[in-house]
């Protein structure tokens, strides 16, 4: 069974360093849509990080998913992991979790 996970993305460099990794990040981030384990991602306004929100099977699957992040692997950014249970949610969310 697959949990929800919210995954704040905090930067560790200056955003002009970041900036540069953006592309590959973003490509990181497609394959996971692409698998159907990601909901949402986005930047935090201000911009010093971001969230993304997506499914995994538990809490180390969603850490795996953060180590191979090119923001991780480049020291640009580090993961906060947060483990919920939707307990109200629109309809279509029960159809992701189970997927």
């Amino acid at each position: 069974m697959n949990h929800l996970f919210v995954c704040l993305v905090h930067y560790t460099k200056p955003l002009e360093e970041v900036l540069q990794k953006l592309d590959v990040h973003r490509a990181y981030l497609k394959k996971g849509y692409d698998k159907g384990i990601l909901l949402a991602s986005g930047a935090r306004n201000p911009r010093d990080g971001g969230i993304i929100i997506g499914k995994f099977t538990n809490k180390d699957e969603a850490v795996r998913f953060s180590q191979a992040d090119p923001f991780t692997q480049h020291n640009l950014a580090r993961y906060e992991i947060f483990e919920f249970e939707p307990v109200l949610h629109a309809d279509f969310l029960k159809e992701f979790l189970q997927s």
